[in-house]
């Protein structure tokens, strides 16, 4: 008997929200071309009409919006569920990225960009909120915490955490490699997939990650800095480890 493939998934649906109409019109046909359905706002609160109207897989959110700016948009859209989010920024201050991953911003492309880039960043984003079809992932539990790939859903005393797409991933890798040391640069290519990109980044989920799992964040035991070289998780938290962890601001550096 012939074994059946299994079908492929749809690309799903994605919200872009930019005042620039050449911006959106451009962005719009490439992921259109790539096999996506494309819904349009311009402004933040018809950014959250449509969403209400339609929650998409993904949303690409412009930072700089009439009215009600990226950041809120975000924020919003959050307390309503879960969603992938790539944010796009014409800013070159690194505080403004950082204000998007703090927020909850997924991945982040800065204007001018290549839509084929960005294109790119929306299906390594979607990929990584997706299990694939039929695959069996074991859950993996350390240290109270327990995570389901497959679920998408992670735990830490039997109550659930709230984590965005790469929390969630990024936790899932500590919890699959305990006790090893990871470069920032490591983390980037294993939990983002990206080869080059902006460190701090990372540094953002890893302090996001402290602030929902550890019992001090101030003081983590569970993902502790190891200076010179970047993350380790510790399922022991060993408090020896942990007094040698400084401050978030340092962290990594």
């Amino acid at each position: 008997m012939e074994q059946q493939q299994p079908q492929e998934r749809a690309p799903g649906r994605v919200l872009v929200v930019d005042d620039d109409p050449t911006v959106a019109e451009v962005v719009t046909g490439y992921l259109e071309r790539a096999g996506y359905r494309v819904d349009r706002a311009a402004d933040g609160r018809g950014a959250l009409a449509g969403a209400a109207a339609h929650w998409p897989d993904l949303v690409v959110l412009d930072l700089m919006l009439p009215g009600m700016d990226g950041l809120e948009v975000c924020r919003r859209l959050r307390e309503t569920g879960p969603v992938p989010v790539v944010m796009l920024t014409a800013r070159g201050d690194e505080d403004d990225r950082i204000l998007g991953l703090e927020v909850g911003a997924d991945d982040y492309v800065t204007k001018p960009f290549s839509p084929r880039e960005l294109v790119l960043r929306v299906e390594s984003v979607l990929r990584r909120s997706r299990p694939a079809a039929g695959a069996r992932v074991r859950p993996l539990a350390e240290a109270g915490l327990t995570v389901d790939p497959a679920a998408r859903r992670a735990t830490k005393d039997g109550v659930e955490l709230g984590l965005t797409l790469r929390e969630f991933d990024l936790l899932t890798f500590f919890l699959r490699h305990p006790g090893r040391a990871y470069s920032r640069e490591d983390l980037m290519r294993e939990v983002w997939g990206w080869d080059f990109g902006d460190l701090s980044t990372v540094t953002v989920h890893v302090r996001r990650l402290r602030n929902k799992i550890e019992a001090d964040p101030a003081r983590p035991r569970l993902v502790q800095t190891v200076w010179g070289v970047g993350y380790r998780f510790e399922p022991e938290g060993s408090p020896e480890a942990a007094a040698s962890t400084g401050p978030d601001a340092r962290e990594g550096r």
